[in-house]
């Protein structure tokens, strides 16, 4: 015996003597909607009892551009119609789509121009254009080409057309039960024993449901949120800045030479504009060229002012670490940025001239090489990664340095970033007496990582398909071995 379910019995009887119809005309017959309907045409055809046939309708239509040229036509025909057989260029500029229709005329050798006069070629017109546009054909060239420029679109319409089997209509022959069924059982009808004589709605256990794909956050935003949330967890304040900064900020308080080939136009992109220098400037000239009032003896040579204050889109967050230091001279300061830096980096799947970096700064009294490795540590085991080891380094900027690696079973060790411990070179100019605890982290490599990408272009990509896939939450560790 053949299971079914209210709804579909009521289908069958509609359908029954019926060769085939729509899911719309059902819908309207069985006081529900199209979807509802579908549904339960599948469940019956799941069981040989209808057949359900998906038919998809394209067609053109006009995009709220084209609504406007509706009643008037097409921008060339109104420039067309707007003179008889000739015309000065310069008044015919005047027309207001002018820009818009001219180059179609020209193109479509509608007219030709000579000695700044515009003239109609003989036997053409704009009338098979307009009919394109008016009743426009799936397979028509003109049809296409006006996609091209946004005056039409193609949309798509999904009809259904379901007809009884044979084996659906001997059922209905039958007889069917239109007992309605119940779904949900009452306290009286439990303890009354009455629940054995209803007739209730049948389940199948085994049926999978319609997949259903809910909203969620991008799982590269996903892993960046969670890199936040950590931080704060530890204490530290989020900073932010913006991303066009001067060449002073970005390299010169950092004690970066200027003459140093990550200042090149082949690694920064500089603007056209300047931003005069704050207060105390000199005092980070000085440093650069004789080491201030420090033991340091600088760089040597002539420091440029007109270099510092060029402009560029920030190739680290540590422009905005030091801007923050400058402003908070006092312990105890933890602070982190987590934003978009920007280099000339050609594209490849490693690569990419914009990307995110994590920087954090912690100043206090006390403070030295081992809470830094601390710090360090505390993320990245957070983060899932159970072997995490440091490496000696070297940056412009701290001394001493060091580069963090985690371990990831099939890649080895991997390096993560830079970090150490501020140069009195940087911290001297801006009067701050205590040690300075600083790294910048590469966001996207521990995305890469954690999600189990080779191309890095992938993040940056809206790829519903794997967005639809990725995991709302991950959990489990990222790394198999201990920390070094």
């Amino acid at each position: 015996m053949v299971e079914l379910t209210y709804n579909e019995k009521r289908l069958l009887n509609s359908l029954a003597g019926k060769k085939e119809t729509d899911a719309i005309s059902l819908a309207s017959a069985l006081n529900s909607t199209e979807a509802a309907v579908v549904q339960w045409a599948h469940l019956a055809a799941d069981k040989g009892l209808v057949s359900v046939d998906r038919i998809v309708n394209k067609t053109y239509v006009p995009t709220d551009e084209g609504k406007v040229y509706w009643d008037k036509g097409l921008p060339e025909t109104q420039i067309f119609n707007n003179f008889d057989t000739s015309i000065e260029v310069s008044k015919l500029q005047n027309h207001p789509l002018f820009k818009i229709g001219f180059g179609q005329l020209r193109k479509k050798g509608l007219v030709q121009v000579k000695d700044g006069i515009i003239f109609k070629v003989s036997g053409v017109s704009t009338q098979d254009d307009e009919k394109a546009f008016k009743s426009p054909q799936l397979s028509g060239t003109r049809e296409k080409e006006l996609v091209k420029r946004g005056i039409l679109e193609e949309v798509e319409s999904v009809t259904y057309r379901i007809a009884i089997t044979l084996q659906g209509a001997n059922l209905v022959a039958q007889g069917l039960d239109f007992r309605e069924e119940v779904g949900t059982l009452t306290r009286e009808q439990i303890i009354s024993g009455s629940w054995k004589s209803i007739p209730l709605h049948k389940y199948q256990v085994d049926k999978l449901p319609r997949v259903v794909y809910i909203g969620k956050t991008h799982p590269y935003q996903q892993l960046i949120d969670e890199m936040r949330q950590i931080f704060l967890e530890m204490g530290f304040t989020e900073i932010h800045g913006g991303i066009v900064q001067s060449a002073f900020w970005n390299f010169d308080a950092l004690f970066q030479p200027q003459d140093h080939p990550a200042r090149e136009m082949q690694d920064t992109f500089y603007l056209k504009e300047c931003i005069p220098l704050p207060n105390g400037w000199d005092r980070v000239r000085d440093m650069h060229e004789k080491g201030g009032d420090t033991s340091s003896s600088g760089w040597g040579g002539t420091w440029n002012r007109d270099k510092a204050e060029q402009c560029v889109l920030r190739t680290h967050t540590t422009s905005i670490s030091i801007q923050h230091l400058a402003l908070h001279k006092q312990p105890p300061v933890k602070a982190f940025c987590l934003n978009r830096v920007y280099r000339r980096e050609t594209i490849d799947p490693t690569h990419t001239p914009e990307f995110e970096q994590l920087e954090g700064i912690v100043m206090d009294e006390g403070v030295g090489f081992r809470h830094l490795l601390g710090f360090l540590k505390e993320f990245y085991g957070r983060m899932g990664f159970e072997g995490i080891r440091f490496r000696p380094g070297y940056f412009p900027y701290t001394e001493p340095s060091v580069e963090p690696e985690v371990f990831v079973d099939g890649l080895g060790w991997v390096e993560m970033g830079g970090a150490g411990i501020f140069r009195e070179e940087v911290t001297a100019p801006f009067n701050i007496k205590y040690p300075v605890l600083a790294w910048g982290l590469g966001v996207s490599r521990l995305a890469m990582l954690k999600l189990g990408l080779k191309d890095l272009r992938l993040l940056y990509r809206s790829d519903i398909g794997w967005i639809r896939e990725s995991p709302v939450h991950r959990t489990g560790k990222a790394g198999s071995r201990g920390s070094t």
